[in-house]
């Protein structure tokens, strides 16, 4: 009897011992996830990951205002924490295609947040691409799928108005702060 007791007491502490399943950084920015969000999860699989936080849907009542496709999460206090973009509007079984990071926790391994700068993201990062919008840049990072919006306020005013200049990372300012920070997949 003591033999069993003593085996099964050392076959759990072995089992306990070898599992290296380490627990999952809930804001951790990853080139395929964000935390348990994957670039595999559907719509329908919100509720189990964000289970402690406030999801909020967009909910349709004119056939015309279809294509407004968001998914807010909010933290428990309120704080809102992601803006999720599926493929497919109002489809439970769509993945989800873009997620927009609205809370400085959210930060990718190199310790770039929404609250970084473009010279954060170019000392840690190769930037891939460099695009002029009308009122903003948005600088591509394909290491991690994701794009930064720069608003155009923070360029030289050189930069503001002529949608037609191509920028060079060099002409952004190193303090220039990031408007929006967005994973793609």
């Amino acid at each position: 009897m003591k033999n069993i007791f003593f085996a099964i007491i050392l076959a759990s502490v072995f089992i306990t011992s070898c599992s290296t399943d380490k627990p999952v950084d809930p804001f951790l920015v990853k080139k395929h996830n964000i935390g348990l969000l994957t670039d595999s999860t559907t719509v329908r699989e919100l509720d189990t990951i964000f289970k402690n936080d406030s999801i909020v849907r967009y909910v349709s009542g004119d056939e015309f205002a279809g294509s407004v496709n968001i998914i807010e999460i909010f933290d428990k206090s309120g704080k809102k924490l992601l803006d999720l973009y599926p493929k497919e509007v109002l489809d439970s079984t769509s993945v989800i295609s873009s997620v927009r990071i609205n809370d400085e926790r959210y930060k990718t391994k190199k310790n770039i947040s929404f609250l970084s700068t473009f010279k954060d993201i170019k000392d840690n990062y190769k930037i891939s691409k460099i695009d002029n919008l009308i009122n903003t840049v948005v600088v591509s990072v394909n290491e991690i799928n994701a794009s930064f919006t720069i608003d155009k306020k923070e360029l030289p005013s050189s930069l503001r108005f002529d949608m037609d200049t191509t920028i060079d990372p060099i002409q952004i300012p190193e303090k220039a702060k990031i408007k929006y920070f967005m994973i793609h997949w």
